[in-house]
């Protein structure tokens, strides 16, 4: 309700109600993340790459006189595809190889935005990116906000019933020992290609989403540091929670908008925010609250029947 009640209470105030529909994004993006990071133990950097893939293509798209909402599960399948493909080398490497071989991935994928101009403009981006029609009719500000409040409502309503069911007790399995849960005959190769297709497919609808609210894209706009802003969001809130990444995001992704002005130190803020996630909150702010919260709790220990000792 908080996530559809915020566009109206914002609605006068169009640069609020602006920071409140990337938000919305980022909560999506943070969500798709966690499914990745938080539950199978994979560090994706190049989950902005996957974005931008989804956003170029629909944008292509609809310059070619398709319509967004035909468009729009084009993009985010190319991006799952394009996920699930670039996932490959987690079947081979773990942990920081992982994380590094996906750096990697992520700066290449940023270096073909740049030389594909053709087809993305290059450096100088696309602009003047229009928001979808419905109904013959283009979308006023508020209803996309609504659309995009929906859009982050619904994946983490997704990512719920995947951490619930068994899908999501093998993923979790896989993030605590893959050697393991292979003996125990989960298939881990498949879990893990799974898990990339639907953590891109996240990446791939906000992506879509993305670029007719920006209004404009550009290889700056998926690019290294917008991938470690998607992590940290998850890794401050909390990696491993449903809500971690939601506060995380609701935190975090207003930030570069308040420090618009102070570039320099918005750079050194998310700089010191990573170091402080990763030396005094390992399990982030959702994951230190439960355990303290496990620690607090009164343990249940059973009566000693009188007469007995």
């Amino acid at each position: 309700m908080v996530a559809f009640a915020t566009p109206f209470l914002l609605s006068g105030n169009r640069y609020f109600a602006f920071v409140a529909g990337v938000t919305m994004i980022h909560i999506l993006w943070a969500s798709g993340m966690n499914l990745l990071y938080g539950y199978t133990g994979l560090m994706p950097l190049m989950f902005a790459g996957l974005a931008g893939i989804s956003a170029y293509t629909v944008v292509g798209l609809t310059a070619s006189g398709w319509s967004f909402w035909l468009a729009l599960p084009v993009g985010a399948l190319a991006a799952s595809i394009s996920g699930t493909v670039l996932g490959l080398p987690s079947l081979r490497l773990k942990g920081f190889y992982f994380t590094l071989c996906s750096l990697v991935i992520q700066t290449v994928v940023t270096l073909g935005f740049i030389y594909f101009s053709g087809l993305t403009n290059g450096d100088t981006g696309i602009s003047q990116i229009p928001l979808p029609s419905m109904g013959g009719q283009p979308l006023s500000a508020l209803a996309y906000d609504l659309v995009l409040s929906a859009a982050a409502v619904i994946g983490v309503i997704v990512l719920i019933f995947i951490v619930k069911s068994t899908l999501g007790r093998r993923l979790i399995a896989i993030r605590e020992d893959d050697e393991l849960a292979g003996m125990l005959g989960i298939n881990v190769t498949g879990y893990k290609m799974i898990a990339f297709f639907i953590g891109s497919l996240f990446a791939g609808i906000g992506g879509a989403l993305y670029a007719p609210y920006i209004g404009f894209i550009s290889p700056r706009s998926f690019d290294v540091l917008i991938s470690m802003n998607i992590w940290l969001m998850v890794a401050f809130g909390g990696r491993g929670t449903i809500w971690g990444p939601v506060i995380g995001a609701i935190l975090l992704a207003p930030l570069s908008f308040l420090l618009q002005e102070y570039y320099t130190v918005k750079d050194i803020l998310y700089g010191l925010l990573i170091i402080a996630v990763i030396v005094l909150m390992p399990a982030g702010i959702a994951g230190g609250f439960l355990r303290k919260k496990k620690e607090t709790a009164p343990l249940d220990v059973p009566a000693t029947p009188r007469g007995t000792k």
